[in-house]
């Protein structure tokens, strides 16, 4: 069992410690380089961002359809801005390249899965059954 599988921060240390000593042209240890281990981490940073997007969007979603469903709610303020902090979030990250990871249809069938019932009582309005919105819809509404 390597330091990948029993401790990540050491591993990502002396790995990254191995390349720097690689670009700078040592080649005595380069049959320590764990080069599956490196490629899978680089791509796990990318997803992780993606990961993060579609989070956002999730939540901005969830708020969205609880204004429509609920709009005579005291909550309505509440989750449009809510959404609206989400949205800013989401954009900030968000890098054009993502768009053809996030799965927007997904996102909106999940956040339909997470609405309530009812809230107070109330059962809630009719919401479109498949999603509405587009990605750079979503990303540049104010």
């Amino acid at each position: 069992m390597s330091d990948y599988d029993t401790d990540i921060l050491t591993w990502s240390e002396h790995q990254a410690e191995l390349l720097r000593r690689h670009v700078a042209g040592e080649r005595a240890n380069d049959n320590q380089l764990d080069w599956p281990n490196i490629i899978e981490e680089i791509e796990a940073v990318g997803q992780s961002q993606v990961d993060q997007i579609e989070s956002w969007l999730f939540q901005m979603a969830v708020h969205l359809l609880k204004a429509e469903a609920w709009p005579l709610s005291d909550a309505v303020a509440h989750w449009q801005a809510e959404a609206r902090g989400f949205r800013a979030q989401a954009r900030r990250k968000y890098r054009a390249s993502m768009a053809r990871k996030i799965d927007l249809p997904g996102i909106y069938a999940d956040a339909l899965q997470a609405m309530p019932d009812t809230i107070d009582g109330t059962p809630p309005l009719p919401v479109p059954d498949v999603c509405p919105w587009t990605l750079e819809g979503l990303l540049t509404e104010v």
